[in-house]
């Protein structure tokens, strides 16, 4: 049996909505959504497990609709949903009245419960949050009845807000696959345990590849039971922090030649955040703002430091505060980085407040 695994897809989300291609990054997670029905249907898989987070909020009616014209197109897929903490089934959710396409079956109570499968010999457990916030650990001690069928889990969560989670008892609990939902960051934790991440980075800590898990769960000739699953990056960008690195021959100009090609060969789709590291010249001042406006720039954070001459400094001001904080550090700290850095942004603290 083939399955596809997604989470925390946040449709109505708008991530980087004050930038230039925020408006884009909206329309571009509705677009990831429907290339993984694309992919369903050319995989041909036969359960697609979307494990919390659909949407970014408590969805609309009319956006609920446009889902279930998507979803409508899986040709040899069932769908298990169930709400997470973003789209939690509040009192006026849309979800609890919502009159599903025959291929979408969602956890409407917040008990355990379970879909079953006979066509594929599989039974889906889980439930769907009804409230933002959940601190119990309601998985532990969560297991699937003895049966001959393929036992999957839905879970969301796995921080002390977001029903925490004990991943051993959960390997442990003799499901053949936990589908994971609501960490960001892509984890395969066995074949049988996995968050998915996000099935688009929403904002700039989501970093590296996102996309989604496909598995298969199949019988031996011995009656064992064999899970194998894969994540495969399927976003249409990405976040990238990159470090731009400089020392006291660093220009302005060499520097943006630099970051142009971090963006070259990082891809010019992709959303950076550059740090500016190393020690420059004293006199050099370099124009973050030349670099946010090359390509899809978030911030550029300056954290070099200048190249100054300390002992003629400590010479020059022995008989005040900046010779006195000299004196200091030398003789207080070890000269490993952290020191280093505290001579520097301190002087150039006092420099500044002497000017």
């Amino acid at each position: 049996m083939k399955f596809l695994h997604i989470a925390d897809i946040h449709l109505g989300a708008s991530p980087d909505a004050n930038m230039p291609w925020g408006p884009e990054r909206e329309k571009e997670i509705w677009t990831s959504f429907q290339n993984i029905i694309t992919i369903c249907n050319e995989e041909e898989v036969e359960l697609l497990l979307i494990a919390g987070d659909l949407f970014h909020r408590q969805p609309l009616m009319r956006e609920l609709k446009e889902v279930n014209y998507i979803l409508g197109k899986l040709v040899t897929a069932q769908v298990v949903l169930m709400a997470g903490n973003h789209d939690y089934i509040g009192t006026r959710s849309y979800y609890q009245e919502f009159d599903w396409n025959e291929r979408v079956h969602m956890f409407l109570t917040d008990k355990m419960g379970k879909v079953e499968f006979t066509e594929v010999g599989a039974e889906v457990y889980g439930f769907s949050y009804y409230n933002r916030d959940i601190t119990e650990p309601l998985y532990d001690g969560v297991k699937p009845e003895k049966n001959e069928k393929f036992h999957i889990l839905l879970a969301h969560g796995g921080d002390e807000k977001n029903i925490p989670m004990n991943r051993k008892k959960l390997l442990d609990s003799g499901f053949d696959y936990i589908a994971l939902g609501h960490i960001h960051k892509p984890e395969i934790i066995s074949n049988h345990m996995a968050y998915s991440g996000s099935l688009e980075p929403t904002d700039k800590n989501d970093l590296g590849e996102r996309g989604y898990i496909l598995g298969e769960i199949n019988r031996e000739a011995s009656g064992e039971i064999t899970t194998v699953i894969r994540f495969i990056p399927s976003s249409i960008r990405t976040y990238k922090r990159i470090n731009l690195s400089v020392d006291q021959e660093t220009t302005n100009g060499s520097l943006l030649d630099q970051a142009k090609e971090a963006i070259h060969t990082g891809g010019a789709n992709n959303i950076y955040t550059f740090n500016i590291q190393g020690v420059r010249d004293e006199t050099m001042h370099f124009d973050r703002e030349a670099l946010i406006k090359i390509g899809n720039v978030l911030e550029a954070e300056d954290q070099s430091v200048p190249d100054y001459d300390f002992d003629a400094l400590y010479r020059e001001n022995a008989d005040n505060m900046i010779g006195m904080f000299i004196q200091r550090i030398r003789e207080n700290a070890k000269q490993d980085e952290v020191a280093r850095k505290a001579l520097y942004y301190g002087i150039e603290a006092l420099l500044g407040s002497k000017n």
